[in-house]
């Protein structure tokens, strides 16, 4: 099989629900449109939204593993979010309005641990997702390599765990770790592949309940001496990517 874009998938909320998307316009320089645009600060962070800052200012999936239940649908015309959860009703908000940030806050709180710090309000920053690294990145996975951590588990979890953008098929293994520094094009973008994945325990959570029920982590370094999956990459030149574009190694 021609190694190809198998599924393509967003998270408008960091850390709070995804939607799988046939096609998108990726820019030079800029993260995923709506991937991560906005992030939900908690009662000790110190973001104030006025610029990117890391991932321990947020709730998230590491320490409040039910998060990672949730789905979302977005209208980006309409500026509004659908979250839905096992647990709770589904609702609907634009997360730029002060009153639905509130509405989200008392949505979400159920589904946060007690003891640590509660999510507190919603940020967003021009321009840029909220990603776990300093720059705008994209994350890509390997589907045969999610297949062997899923073997070593014992049986099937879902790719979603490691909450990428771009999930390719039909590469050996692993071939991802071998790209680090190198141009990969699919559809009309080019990226340029940055770094390894290092994973958290918010893998560790089922997609479906939200509950702890795999040992993602201890499969990754009892198989293969490491805790990473997957690759960051930058947009380097604009183009639109959709499912069944095929992966060209440039460089």
């Amino acid at each position: 099989m021609t190694a190809r874009v198998a599924e393509i998938w967003r998270h408008p909320i960091k850390s709070h629900g995804r939607e799988s998307l046939a096609r998108v316009t990726l820019r030079e320089g800029r993260t995923m449109p709506w991937d991560r645009r906005w992030a939900v600060a908690h009662d000790a962070a110190k973001a104030d939204g006025s610029e990117w800052a890391p991932c321990q200012n947020f709730s998230r999936g590491a320490k409040a593993p039910r998060l990672q239940a949730i789905s979302a649908r977005s209208i980006p015309a309409e500026g509004t979010v659908t979250l839905t959860h096992p647990e709770r009703d589904e609702i609907t908000i634009n997360p730029d309005d002060a009153a639905d940030q509130a509405r989200f806050i008392d949505w979400v709180k159920p589904i946060s641990p007690t003891d640590r710090a509660l999510p507190d309000r919603i940020l967003r920053v021009e321009d840029r997702g909220m990603t776990d690294t300093d720059y705008p990145s994209i994350s890509i996975l390997n589907a045969a390599s999610h297949a062997q951590v899923a073997d070593r588990i014992g049986r099937e979890i879902s790719i979603n765990r490691w909450r990428g953008n771009l999930v390719l098929e039909g590469l050996e293994p692993w071939a991802e770790r071998g790209w680090i520094g190198q141009r990969i094009k699919l559809g009309g973008a080019v990226l340029e592949v940055r770094e390894e994945i290092v994973r958290c325990l918010a893998t560790t959570a089922s997609t479906r309940t939200g509950e702890r029920d795999a040992d993602t982590l201890n499969a990754l370094m009892t198989g293969w001496g490491h805790k990473q999956f997957g690759v960051y990459a930058e947009v380097v030149q604009s183009g639109e990517v959709q499912k069944g574009d095929p992966l060209e190694i440039l460089s």
